[in-house]
This record gives C-alpha cells, sequence and structure tokens, in this order.
C-alpha cells in the first residue's frame, strides 16, 4: 500500500511539474494547480494517516476503553514499544471501532498495562484516560505526542440501571 501511494504521489508530481513548466497556461491556472496539489497533499497525509490497523503514533484519546495491550520489551536492536488497542470513549460512549496506538517504552507504563490486563483478563474492565503533561498545550497539529502524556487505568465503573 505504502509503494502504491509513494508512486502515486510521484506521478502526480511529475505531471504537476510538466504542466508548470511546459504548458501554455495563464499564471493564475498554474497557480491553482499548484494550491490544489498542496491542499491534495495535506488531505491525502490526513487520510493515510488515519487509516484502520496501523498502530498510530499520535496521542492517546482523553478517554479509553483498554481493550489488548502487547509489550516489546527493550533490547540491544530496539527501543522497545507499547502496543495497546483501546476504543475511544466519547460523552460516555465507545467509538464505532477500536484503534491501535504504539508508546514508547516506559518501565512505568508497562507496570501499569500489564496490570491492567491481567484484571480485564479476570473480566475487569479497564478504562484508562490520557492527558498531557503540565504545560502543553497546543492547536490540532501542534499537540502533544504519545510520549508527552500521563496514562492512567482504572477499573470501568459498573453502569448504574435505572429503577423499575
Amino acid at each position: 500500500m505504502t509503494l502504491e501511494l509513494v508512486l502515486g504521489f510521484g506521478l502526480l508530481l511529475l505531471l504537476l511539474v510538466l504542466a508548470l513548466l511546459w504548458s501554455h497556461w495563464p499564471a493564475w491556472a498554474k497557480l491553482l494547480l499548484v494550491v490544489g496539489a498542496t491542499g491534495l497533499y495535506f488531505v491525502a497525509d490526513e487520510r493515510v494517516h488515519q487509516m484502520w490497523g496501523w498502530p498510530s503514533s499520535d496521542a492517546l484519546p482523553e478517554r479509553f476503553v483498554l481493550l489488548a495491550a502487547v509489550i516489546e520489551e527493550p533490547s540491544p536492536r530496539s527501543k522497545g514499544a507499547l502496543y495497546v488497542w483501546v476504543n475511544a470513549l466519547d460523552n460516555g460512549r465507545p467509538a464505532r471501532e477500536p484503534r491501535a496506538y504504539r508508546l514508547p517504552y516506559a518501565k512505568d507504563l508497562h507496570a501499569l498495562l500489564d496490570e491492567g490486563m491481567k484484571k480485564a483478563r479476570q473480566g475487569v474492565s479497564q478504562m484508562g484516560t490520557a492527558e498531557p503533561k503540565s504545560g502543553t498545550r497546543g492547536l490540532s497539529w501542534l499537540r502533544p505526542g504519545n510520549d508527552e502524556q500521563k496514562v492512567k487505568i482504572r477499573d470501568l465503573p459498573t453502569p448504574q440501571l435505572p429503577e423499575k
């Protein structure tokens, strides 16, 4: 999939260069072509970035249900990583589809995820929160990455049923 995307963008870039250099289009049409291609790049980048199935290196959602975790401990060959599969909570409701995230390895987070997965195997659902470390606020494209978050995991509260 990645090779096809790279080749597709390379072909688009070649056509754009040919159109800019050897066409007899007016300057405003060439400018419109450059602006359109630039906009297409950012839209495509966002779409590819949100592809389902591949672990994202984005920041975790603010509130989520922990579904699974795989821990890759550091070794001489790799820095290690924590892979988590979570379902974001929005207004108390889970998102339609879960998402995989790749977090940098940290010993304390390893222990936290390990404990959470033990409880999940015992049938106790786990809820997590991720908040930016103090002093990191910003616009959407400047939001902190997953290495600048404080993650907490606790038991999911039992739902309150209405009285009959």
